[in-house]
């Protein structure tokens, strides 16, 4: 998969676009895990972008916001950095990593709209009809209409993607994981879930903030260098404890992926 860099932009918060970019038509997210529904959601900015000229960009998050909102934040379920790969491969052009502070938490819908506005071409945004951003989620897709129509952008207002009558939730993936059924989380992902940390000499895995693991038990898993192309990796054995983990095998140092695949007996 390509580096950050390599087919996408990666821009560190929205003031600093350019205004030498293409016309972009943005959707906004965590995209926390990348799951089959972000999928689908991506793939209809690519058809939307393409219908107005514009590139498919994206507005994500430095944190989940509800480490400012609710002051705790969930187990993360795709490192940062896979992340933007996957949306390298999900055909996004354009990745603003914005910082999510109280500041930001406290900006009205339309005085962000402004600062994008400001600094590209925005021919827009996608949205899903439950979707809302800034103060008090007052920026719903009726209200981005409505500054659009003054502004002259468009909003784009896309259904979510539904599996067995409903939408995929992130925090239903968690769950799934934290109960153990790793085969269900892997439908709802689209693929196995795994984490990223780095091994120590013993195999120990250390990680850089919480991720999502299975209840306490042994797992086979793949480990993989990051980022290996196809992440297929070695077969292994997982030790989990609680939020320890520890791999069969240590080694060199360094960072790993490793791929979940089944609780063993």
């Amino acid at each position: 998969m390509p580096e950050p860099g390599e087919g996408i932009r990666v821009v560190a918060g929205v003031e600093h676009l350019a205004r030498d970019d293409e016309r972009l038509l943005f959707a906004i997210g965590v995209f926390d895990g990348l799951h089959r529904g972000h999928r689908y959601l991506l793939a209809r900015l690519r058809t939307a972008a393409a219908a107005r000229g514009a590139r498919p960009a994206v507005i994500t998050f430095d944190a989940h916001p509800d480490a400012i909102i609710l002051g705790h934040a969930p187990p993360i379920l795709v490192d940062p950095q896979e992340r933007l790969r996957r949306l390298v491969r999900a055909g996004v052009a354009v990745t603003v990593v914005q910082h999510f502070d109280d500041a930001l938490r406290r900006t009205p819908y339309d005085a962000f709209v402004g600062t994008i506005a400001e600094r590209t071409h925005l021919a827009g945004f996608l949205m899903t009809p439950e979707a809302a951003f800034g103060h008090e989620r007052r920026g719903t897709p009726e209200a981005l209409a409505a500054l659009g129509a003054v502004m002259g952008y468009d909003v784009v207002i896309v259904p979510p993607y539904q599996l067995d009558g409903g939408p995929i939730r992130s925090q239903r993936i968690r769950e799934e994981i934290a109960a153990g059924d790793l085969v269900e989380a892997a439908r709802l992902l689209g693929r196995s879930h795994a984490v990223v940390g780095e091994l120590a000499a013993d195999g120990r895995l250390d990680f850089a903030m919480p991720v999502s693991v299975p209840p306490a038990g042994r797992y086979a898993v793949r480990v993989s260098g990051v980022w290996r192309p196809g992440w297929r990796g070695r077969p292994a054995v997982a030790s989990v404890d609680g939020e320890r983990m520890r791999l069969s095998r240590g080694g060199e140092p360094r960072t790993v992926r490793v791929a979940f695949s089944h609780r063993l007996r």
